[in-house]
């Protein structure tokens, strides 16, 4: 029984970092959508009050951001994949070709953990046996072999959240009539970064409302600067 659960707690354990990181990934990803896209319209609608001009320029933003932004966040993951790998794959050579000398570290691992060195031994001797590899990576390297990061996970989760956060902006500053749609489209933006650095604030475990006020503030001054160059370069100098 007691194998049961332990089997139990592993299977709920697994994966835990790629969760993590996919809700990470779409977190930053609503928040950069939300904001990159806000500005481009914002910035437009600054300059003209041509509907469709608004709408290609937000469409454009969203497409090539999205796109960019799952590129950006595949090439950082594979790299910290690829890291991880290469660090595995030492730590197996090593564990082949010197099993004392690992056996050794993981002692002494253990030992500045604070236990007796007849407990270090002992669970040293246990890990061994069970699982060296594994052992050395999470005590030594802080990798768990059964929970590398997914490059792909990220990615997808980047694009979506990107996606998902840009057509905030661009389905309110389009389908809102002409009187309310700026004012309709600044409202949106607001609360959606209030909620987006809520949420990364609580996923960090940081107090969220200086991340939400900030995240708002950072939100505003962008749409505030393009929408004045738009205006500043349009026709409604």
């Amino acid at each position: 029984m007691p194998d049961d659960v332990a089997h139990e707690h592993a299977e709920a354990a697994g994966g835990l970092n790629n969760r993590l990181n996919w809700l990470r990934a779409g977190v930053l990803g609503a928040n950069d959508g939300v904001v990159s896209t806000a500005g481009v319209v914002m910035g437009v609608a600054g300059a003209s009050t041509d509907r469709t001009a608004v709408l290609v320029a937000g469409v454009a933003a969203l497409v090539a951001g999205a796109i960019s932004m799952a590129a950006g966040e595949y090439v950082s993951v594979s790299t910290q994949r690829d890291a991880e790998l290469s660090l595995l794959a030492k730590e197996r050579q090593e564990l082949r070709e010197m099993p004392a000398e690992e056996f050794g570290e993981l002692e002494e691992i253990l030992l500045s953990k604070g236990l007796t060195p007849d407990v270090a031994h002992e669970v040293a001797v246990q890990l061994t046996d069970r699982n060296a590899l594994k052992a050395h990576a999470v005590l030594e390297l802080g990798i768990d072999p059964d929970d590398i990061t997914s490059p792909w996970s990220a990615a997808f989760a980047s694009m979506l959240s990107f996606t998902i956060g840009a057509l905030l902006p661009l389905l309110t500053i389009t389908l809102l009539p002409a009187t309310a749609r700026i004012g309709g489209t600044v409202a949106a933006v607001v609360v959606a970064l209030a909620l987006t650095g809520w949420t990364s604030a609580r996923l960090g475990f940081a107090r969220p409302l200086p991340a939400a006020v900030r995240n708002v503030c950072g939100g505003a001054l962008a749409m505030g600067i393009t929408y004045l160059i738009g205006a500043l370069l349009g026709t409604r100098l």
